[in-house]
Formats: structure tokens, C-alpha cells, sequence
């Protein structure tokens, strides 16, 4: 199987939040036939969804990878479950780290516990100001829009900031 190119979202608003977001990054480059191929700079972003909960700090990994959409899901799990995620914050909660799989290649998913690509890509500008900087040509396969299309016409108002330069 020739290996898909795959974007994930990370972020981070508990603890050390660009240490984790670093953990998450050297885990995610050990999973079996996957290689981390590029990352964003880290950006300071407003909790979404939930005030009064700190800043987050997102990123996003560019990757390659054998494994299918189920197994990277799973993956990706295993590796939030090892940096201290709990579940029992409710949605837009607080969280050491969170990581979603953004595009899968050209797969468009629609699965009990997986949809690809991510169903709030587009309205969610911290997860599009990091996308767009390593990858603004790349299409959504749904929309048809490249990631600095729907960047530029993203309605969330959100302040974004770039903090930490890669490399």
C-alpha cells in the first residue's frame, strides 16, 4: 500500500503545552510505516467551544503513513491516552492533548467514530492558520477549496498567534 499523506491537528492546553505537543510529535514518528514529514509552528490560540479553561497552544503534523484512517484513529488515541488524556472533560474541554486526523489523502470517511476529512476543518481558524503554512495548495477533497481558500473565508474570528517558529 502506498502511503497516504495525512494531516493532523494537535493542541494542547494543560501543563507543559509545547512539551506535549513535542511528545506527541516523537510518538506519532514512531508508529509503525509512518513518517513525520513536516511540522507547522506552534500557535497561542482562545479556547473554542468553552471559556474560562487556559489558551491552547496547535500545531499540525504533516505525515505519511501505511496504516489505514481505523488504525491511525487508533493510534492516535494510544498516544493521547500516554500523554494523560482523559475523556471526562466533555467536549471542548480542557486537555493535555488532542489529536485529529484532518485529511486522509483524498478519502472522504463517513464512520460511526471517524469522518474524514475532519467535519469542522474549515471553521476552526486555529486549526487552518498552521495548515496553511505548511500545506495552502492542498485540496479538500469534500469542497474542493485549497486549505488557503477556506483560511481566508473562515468565518471564526478567533485570535490566533504564531508563538513558536519550527526549526
Amino acid at each position: 500500500m502506498t502511503p497516504a499523506r495525512v494531516f493532523l491537528g494537535m493542541g494542547s492546553n494543560m501543563g507543559n503545552r509545547a512539551r506535549r505537543l513535542e511528545q506527541a510529535a516523537e510518538l506519532i514518528a514512531k508508529l509503525p510505516d509512518t513518517e513525520v514529514v513536516r511540522l507547522s509552528s506552534v500557535y497561542e490560540t482562545e479556547p473554542w467551544g468553552v471559556s474560562g479553561q487556559m489558551d491552547f497552544l496547535n500545531q499540525v503534523a504533516e505525515i505519511r503513513t501505511g496504516l489505514s484512517p481505523a488504525g491511525l484513529l487508533k493510534a492516535c488515541q494510544a498516544v493521547e491516552h500516554r500523554l494523560g488524556r482523559e475523556r471526562t472533560c466533555g467536549r471542548w474541554g480542557p486537555r493535555a492533548i488532542d489529536i485529529d486526523i484532518l485529511f486522509f489523502g483524498g478519502a472522504v470517511i463517513e464512520e460511526e467514530n471517524l469522518r474524514i476529512p475532519h467535519p469542522a476543518v474549515a471553521g476552526r481558524r486555529f486549526v487552518l492558520a498552521p495548515l496553511a503554512e505548511i500545506a495552502p495548495g492542498f485540496t479538500d477533497p469534500e469542497s474542493g477549496r485549497t486549505v488557503a481558500e477556506m483560511l481566508e473565508a473562515c468565518p471564526d474570528s478567533g485570535s490566533v498567534r504564531r508563538v513558536i517558529r519550527d526549526g
